[in-house]
């Protein structure tokens, strides 16, 4: 066979191995599919050295055994693929032996003699090949192993999933088709005609199995890696692209210009290089931009990025407070990104109320088909259910979304109850992949959160409209019930209190849970699990403050803002708070010094509000700045007051923005970029809380440079009790 056949062949081979290997090291069907890529390039290699190396017959005579030994290798390692993708098997502890030990043997075998007989050199320098005692039973096995990877995959193909029938139709033809074809090229041919020049063209067979494996994984989607080949081929096309503008500009400027003066004296092609350098690193941009649409437009029409999807769909669940509105929306984001004929919402609120809303003349499904899909998830508790993938003993529920044309649903759980569905439609072309589940799994979060948002915000609507109208009903009736009217103020400030400590009570035990895990108390923890519950708890702190601050606020309100002044050792409090946040800060790569002096007085001072303040700044320093950076928290005694500092080098706070910056719920422009979830209301109290001790902010900022947040207690005032005051807003 041609050279550059077998090299591409064996290249082709080589990077779907490593593609494959690389998405899922540690997936058992990725490491076998690696192996059977390196078999395949082990054969192809071997069988060339057999067939033209006559220098030192020993090496050939290697390479023969390696060749049988590897060419058994192939369809092993594929039957063994067969056993973990798409489905795992568990073959019995017979089967499994069987198959161990005939393997063992033919391997063994293959280094001898007695199946891959003995090369030798003839007289005209052509090489003569002998047949081996065994090669009948290595034929048996070949052919055994075969058929085993047939009625594997013959008993996938049988699932009702399409796109897996598609897979592993072509997947079935790679084997069948290039073990049968090898065989045949490599073996009964030679037999029969007792010639082994035939075992020259043996490496058609891997060509066959390579090609139809990579058509396979571009077209129909197998792996999910098509996006990795595409881009793989794009880069390709680019390279090949720009070296053939290289030497085409080359060879013509060479002749051109750079040729011999006829003096024996030839000019220097060094600026020619150069400035070919200089041409390519300009254009290869625009030459990668161009391969990437080409492919896009060929492979991958319906390409998206996860994480711009999620941006985008986040945004437009902010944008109303309106349930059936956020929900109409959400579906028309989804169905245009996923390019989906319908996606529609069934949320459930009330006692027995449900809302529908999607995308236009969407389907509805009725109430007692609800309760199949309820019995259904309840029971199997699946994060996506997909149409094609139901068996025979759950038709009603396939023949109910099928009638519906629907491809696939997404339960949306909430507190362990299902809240509704997100039913999905089919695709304008091709099938559900990987990436497109893995994208619907990250939105169902911001989904089930946006719906609970919405759905408070329309039970607080509901309940201001009924106290509105008792309000409006009872100052009819009785204008001189001033009491019942402060008694209906109180209970509201008693459900604000109430309901910040309910919820406090959950995040505390949350917080505690996930310390426990941390600290090594239930087993083990891998890294990935550390980082993700680090991040957990880090948002579960920061619920525990923002519920606080949400609580302040609403005492400065009904003013019962109240500074309990009790003796405090503040360089104690602020190192306590520093060793706190270093965790947090420590998933951001980011490191928090501290210094105070030796000694310090007692100050008369909320501890509880004061440590609040000060563990503001410090969040606000850690999510403000760049990672990898140094915060510096420092206390010191300046002209009679107690400083404390807390010093950044993060975004800093324009100059137009810093008048209204402890102002309640101002937040500046590029605090809202970068971190959208913000309230605006912790400068806010903490300007409160130290003005309440008689204190006054300490700021200091540059936009891009940094900034410096503290405050400046009096100590001579503050080092005696003080009376019990009180701030009203």
């Amino acid at each position: 066979m041609d050279l550059f056949v077998l090299i591409t062949t064996c290249a082709i081979n080589l990077l779907l191995g490593l593609v494959i290997l690389l998405r899922d090291a540690r997936q058992r069907y990725a490491q076998l599919f690696g192996l059977m890529s390196l078999c395949i390039t082990l054969w192809i290699v071997t069988n060339f050295i057999t067939n033209h190396y006559t220098t030192n017959l020993i090496i050939t005579n290697m390479a023969n055994m390696l060749a049988f030994a590897s060419g058994y290798g192939i369809v092993f390692s594929g039957l063994l693929f067969t056993y973990r993708f798409p489905v795992v098997r568990h073959p019995g502890v017979i089967e499994k032996s069987l198959i161990l030990i005939l393997s063992l043997t033919v391997v063994g075998l293959s280094f001898t003699d007695l199946v891959s007989g003995v090369v030798t050199l003839k007289s005209d320098g052509t090489l003569a090949f002998s047949t081996g005692e065994f090669l009948w039973f290595y034929i048996v096995c070949f052919l055994a192993t075969v058929v085993l990877i047939t009625r594997n995959l013959l008993g996938v193909s049988r699932s009702q999933n399409p796109l897996k029938r598609h897979q592993m139709f072509f997947v079935l033809f790679a084997f069948i088709t290039s073990s049968l074809l090898g065989l045949i090229l490599n073996i009964v041919i030679p037999l029969i005609a007792s010639d082994w020049q035939a075992t020259r063209f043996g490496p058609l067979a891997t060509v066959v199995l390579v090609v139809t494996l990579a058509y396979t994984i571009i077209r129909h989607g197998l792996f999910d890696i098509r996006f990795a080949v595409v881009r793989t081929l794009a880069y390709l096309f680019s390279l090949l692209t720009l070296a053939g503008i290289y030497y085409g500009i080359a060879y013509v400027a060479s002749g051109l210009l750079f040729s011999d003066r006829g003096d024996g004296y030839v000019i220097n092609q060094g600026p020619l290089n150069i400035t070919l350098a200089l041409l390519l690193a300009f254009i290869f941009q625009p030459v990668k931009t161009f391969f990437d649409k080409l492919t896009n437009k060929i492979f991958y029409r319906s390409n998206f990025t996860i994480g711009d999807f999620v941006v985008r769909l986040s945004k437009k669940l902010t944008m109303s407070n309106d349930l059936r509105t956020l929900l109409h929306h959400a579906a028309l984001d989804i169905a245009d990104v996923l390019k989906i004929d319908q996606a529609f919402f069934i949320v459930r609120y009330g006692e027995g109320t449900s809302m529908s809303a999607g995308t236009r003349e969407h389907k509805h499904v009725s109430q007692s088909d609800e309760r199949t899909l309820d019995e259904y998830f309840y029971s199997n508790q699946e994060e996506i259910l997909l149409t094609d993938t139901l068996l025979s003993d759950e038709g009603s529920i396939k023949d109910t979304l099928n009638q519906h044309s629907i491809a696939a649903v997404l339960p949306l759980w909430y507190a362990g109850h299902l809240q509704g569905y997100l039913f999905l439609g089919e695709k304008h072309s091709g099938y559900y992949v990987n990436r497109d589940l893995k994208a619907l799994r990250t939105i169902r979060d911001e989904l089930i959160i946006a719906i609970q948002n919405s759905l408070s915000v329309q039970e607080v609507r509901e309940i201001n409209a009924t106290l509105q109208q008792r309000i409006k009903d009872a100052t009819k009736k009785l204008r001189q019930s001033n009491n019942q009217l402060q008694r209906l103020d109180a209970a509201k400030d008693e459900f604000v209190s109430m309901a910040s400590h309910q919820l406090r009570t959950p995040l505390t035990s949350v917080k505690g849970y996930i310390s426990m895990v941390l600290e090594g108390d239930v087993g083990k923890i891998t890294d990935e699990q550390r980082q993700l519950l680090e991040e957990a708890f880090t948002s579960s702190e920061r619920m525990v403050h923002l519920i606080g601050d949400f609580l302040n606020v609403s005492r400065l309100q009904t003013g019962k803002f109240i500074i309990d002044a009790h003796p405090v050792d503040l360089a104690k409090v602020a190192k306590q708070e520093v060793e706190s946040i270093r965790q947090i800060a420590a998933t951001h790569g980011m490191t928090v010094t501290y210094s105070s002096p030796s000694r310090f007085p007692e100050l008369y001072i909320d501890e509880n509000k004061i440590r609040q303040v000060i563990m503001n700044f410090m969040d606000n320093a850690i999510y403000y700045s760049p990672d990898s950076q140094e915060i510096k928290v420092m206390l010191s005694i300046e002209e009679g007051d107690a400083v404390l500092r807390v010093i950044d080098k993060g975004m800093g706070v324009p100059e137009d923005a810093q008048k209204k910056l402890f102002t309640k719920f101002f937040r500046a422009e590029n605090a809202r970029r970068q971190r959208p979830d913000g309230t605006g209301i912790g400068l806010y109290l903490a300007h409160k809380v130290i003005d309440g001790h008689g204190g006054r902010l300490v700021f200091e900022s540059k936009e891009g440079e940094g900034s410096t947040f503290g405050f400046r207690l009096p100590i001579k005032k503050l080092s005696t009790p003080l009376p019990l005051q009180q701030e009203t807003a």
